[in-house]
């Protein structure tokens, strides 16, 4: 049981990590768009992107906490007591970036609406980058067993905690940037399709850059990791890197949709890969899956909530997502592209 468990909780993060992902990569372009004037067209095509989905896409971090909670309690106990300082960080970030992207529609001042929108850029890069310490601190054993505090500096300013910030940066934009292709596609709007193709490309190269440091990283530094990353983990290292390549050569080659499944499939391969190479630790090298789990009971009804959540709640995210592709949400309204 403990084993389906994590696999459920796994997959939430993995699910996560893509549109959770993209929507923060979304806000990296944003804060990378340039001033008012240059800027406008690439952040009205972000904001038509991310409107309708961007609240619907944190519920899978809710449900990854609740999991976490509930199976493994010692783990979450460990975790939110360590890495306290990120993660409020990270919650603040979410926060303010909802309200922001939210206010920066309805004021009416130049100067609101340029406040409001450095607010959500900004927390676009600062959420991600926290989240993605936590997973360094955690991959590197800094995490201790037992529900009891680690450091809580040194456990998320190391060198792969930094690692994971960094690379959890170039991955959302990464994965947005193919998002926003396609999206723009969808608007006839080819000034922003080689726009954002071009920023696809940069952040593949600057990910892959990113990647291959982060070898060195964790041979020094994340030992355990790194280990099961060059064994039992090695083919979905070798597939994450072949995927990446692929959306490459599949975005000069126009195939927009194509070459958005090779990135989603890359970035799926590398967070995979990170959990079996972890596997079977929850905080390695100290406090394993079958250690960490609650009774079985809990696990029980765990798993009808799930179950539950599977029949009710993922059609309906499916059913969003499908209506969003089709540009039949109300809330999709953007200016078409000037023809001066």
């Amino acid at each position: 049981m403990s084993t389906a468990a994590a696999v459920i909780l796994f997959a939430a993060i993995t699910v996560y990590a893509v549109f959770g992902g993209a929507d923060f990569g979304a806000g990296f372009w944003d804060l990378t768009a340039g001033g008012a004037k240059p800027g406008e067209r690439p952040r009205e095509v972000i904001d038509h992107s991310i409107g309708p989905v961007w609240e619907a896409n944190h519920v899978w971090l809710i449900f990854v906490f609740v999991v976490l909670w509930t199976c493994f309690p010692e783990a979450y106990a460990s975790i939110t007591l360590t890495l306290f300082v990120p993660l409020t960080l990270a919650a603040l970030g979410i926060v303010l970036r909802g309200a922001s992207f939210a206010f920066r529609k309805a004021v009416l001042r130049t100067r609101d609406q340029r406040n409001f929108g450095a607010a959500f850029a900004l927390a676009s890069v600062l959420v991600p980058y926290c989240l993605g310490a936590v997973v360094g601190s955690i991959a590197s054993g800094r995490v201790p067993a037992g529900g009891v505090a680690g450091d809580p500096w040194s456990s998320w300013i190391n060198p792969t905690s930094v690692l994971g910030g960094l690379l959890a940066v170039c991955t959302t934009a990464y994965l947005a940037a193919f998002f926003l292709v396609s999206d723009a596609g969808r608007l006839s709007d080819e000034a922003m399709v080689t726009y954002f193709r071009r920023r696809a490309t940069a952040a593949g190269v600057v990910a892959g850059v990113v990647a291959a440091a982060g070898i060195l990283v964790l041979h020094h530094d994340a030992t355990y990791l790194f280990d099961g990353l060059k064994t039992r983990a090695l083919a979905l290292v070798i597939l994450s890197a072949v995927c990446g390549l692929g959306a490459l050569v599949l975005l000069t080659r126009r195939a927009r949709l194509g070459a958005r499944l090779a990135a989603v499939a890359a970035v799926v391969s590398v967070i995979v890969a990170w959990g079996v190479a972890q596997w079977d630790y929850l905080l390695p090298t100290s406090l394993t899956v079958s250690e960490a789990a609650a009774p079985s009971g809990t696990m029980t009804a765990v798993f009808l909530a799930a179950g539950l959540a599977a029949v009710l709640i993922v059609p309906a995210f499916a059913l969003l997502y499908v209506l969003d592709q089709k540009s039949l949400l109300p809330e999709e309204s953007v200016p078409e592209p000037s023809n001066d």
